[in-house]
C-alpha cells in the first residue's frame, strides 16, 4: 500500500534518481527495523536448488542492486535470495546517460547501463558490511575495455575473488549493452568459456572446502537451433544451472511508445512470452537435468506459477519489483508454496562434480 502511495512521485523523477532515492530511503528504513513494514508477509516453503535450501523460491535478479550496498534493506523485502551485480574486475562508470527508461504504457523499462559498478573488490567490502545472511548470488562479467578474446581473465578474476562470498555465481554473457558480449553465447566461444571456468571451480572449491554453484545467463533472442546447442554445452560441463533470460532487443509490444526507439536491452510485460518461451524450449531440452531460473515480464503469481510450468525451479523479478513493490514478491511465494505450485517445482537431481 506505502509503495503504491509513492510510486507517482518516484515516477516524476529521471529513473536513476528515483532508484537513488527510493534506496536512500529503504536504506534508512532498514536501519531503524522498518524496512519489513514496506512489504506483506512473505510465506516461509523452503526449496530445495543447486543443493542450496531457499526460504521461498522468489528472487530478485541483477541490476537492481549492483554493488551490493541495499542488501540489508532488501533482505527484509522477503526474497528467498537476492542476486548482485554485474560486478567487473575493475571499477567502470558504464554508458553516458540517460541510459535508463521507462515505458509505463507497457509497465516495461529500457535500460543502457553497461556493467556501471564499483568494481568486485568494493562490491565485496559492501557485502561484508551488511547484515544480510540469505542466499547471495554474484553476477559477474567483464570490463568494458577487456578485448572480447580476453573475456574469459575478466570472468576468471571475479570467480576467484567472490568465490568465498558468494552462495552461487553468475556468469553473465547476455547483456546488450556491452559490446560483443552476446558473442560468448556462440558454441566455439562458450565451450572454451565454460570449461576454463569450470576448471577453476573445482580448484576453488577444494582451497575453499565448499562447493558453490555456477549458473549462465542467457539472452531471450536466440533461437531454438542455438538454445539447443546450449543447453547441451551447459550439460556437457556440468553447469549447475541457467538462467533464462536476460532483456531483449526486440522491440515488440512498445512500438511507437516515448522512448521505444532508444538503445539497450528491454524488460517487463513485453518480454515475458519471449522470456518464457526460451525456458519452456531449455526446459524440454534439458528435461530436469539441471534446474532453471526463470527472469523476465513477472507482474502476477500467475506470471511467475507460468515461469513454474514452463520449467522453472526458481523466478527472479526485477521490472515488475520496480512496478508493484514489495507486494510483488509476497503475491508470487504464496502462488508457488502452494502444493500445485509445489508439485511443479523441480525436484534437484545433482550431477557429478
Amino acid at each position: 500500500m506505502l509503495y503504491r502511495l509513492l510510486r507517482p512521485l518516484l515516477f516524476r523523477l529521471d529513473p536513476e534518481l528515483a532508484h537513488q532515492l527510493a534506496f536512500g530511503g529503504l536504506d534508512l528504513a532498514a536501519g531503524l527495523g522498518l524496512a519489513g513494514c514496506l512489504g506483506m508477509r512473505t510465506p516461509g516453503r523452503p526449496v530445495r536448488v543447486m543443493d542450496l535450501e531457499f526460504p521461498n523460491a522468489v528472487g530478485l535478479a541483477a541490476g537492481l542492486d549492483k554493488n551490493g550496498e541495499h542488501l540489508d534493506a532488501l533482505g527484509a523485502m522477503g526474497f528467498g535470495f537476492i542476486e548482485i551485480g554485474t560486478v567487473t574486475p575493475r571499477p567502470q562508470s558504464g554508458n553516458p546517460r540517460p541510459r535508463l527508461f521507462r515505458l509505463p504504457e507497457a509497465d516495461a523499462l529500457i535500460n543502457r547501463m553497461g556493467f556501471n559498478n564499483q568494481g568486485v573488490e568494493a562490491v565485496l567490502a559492501n557485502v561484508s558490511r551488511s547484515r544480510y545472511r540469505g542466499i547471495l548470488g554474484i553476477n559477474i562479467g567483464k570490463n568494458a575495455d577487456t578485448p572480447i578474446e580476453s573475456a574469459a581473465d575478466d570472468y576468471l578474476t571475479c570467480l576467484r575473488k567472490v568465490y568465498g562470498r558468494a552462495s552461487y555465481v553468475v556468469v553473465n554473457i547476455s547483456s546488450p549493452n556491452t559490446k560483443n558480449l552476446r558473442d560468448l553465447q556462440a558454441a566455439s566461444s562458450l565451450d572454451a568459456l565454460l570449461a576454463v571456468l569450470k576448471a577453476e571451480q573445482h580448484i576453488l572449491a577444494r582451497e575453499y572446502g565448499r562447493y558453490v554453484p555456477m549458473a549462465v545467463k542467457i539472452a531471450p533472442d536466440l533461437d531454438e537451433q542455438a538454445l539447443r546447442a546450449i543447453a547441451a554445452q551447459l550439460l556437457a560441463h556440468q553447469i549447475d544451472a541457467v538462467i533464462a533470460t536476460n532483456t531483449t532487443l526486440s522491440r515488440a509490444g512498445v512500438e511507437g511508445l516515448p522512448h521505444a526507439e532508444e538503445s539497450g536491452g528491454l524488460s517487463g510485460r513485453p518480454v515475458f512470452k519471449p522470456a518464457t518461451k526460451v525456458l519452456r524450449i531449455l526446459g524440454e531440452e534439458l528435461a530436469g537435468k539441471l534446474p532453471i531460473i526463470g527472469v523476465g515480464g513477472i507482474f502476477s503469481a500467475e506470471d511467475a506459477r507460468a515461469k513454474v510450468t514452463a520449467g522453472a525451479s526458481l523466478v527472479q523479478v526485477y521490472t515488475g519489483f520496480v512496478y508493484r513493490g514489495p507486494n510483488l514478491v509476497a503475491e508470487c511465494a504464496r502462488a508457488l508454496a502452494e502444493p500445485s505450485a509445489r508439485d511443479e517445482l523441480r525436484p534437484e537431481r545433482r550431477p557429478a562434480r
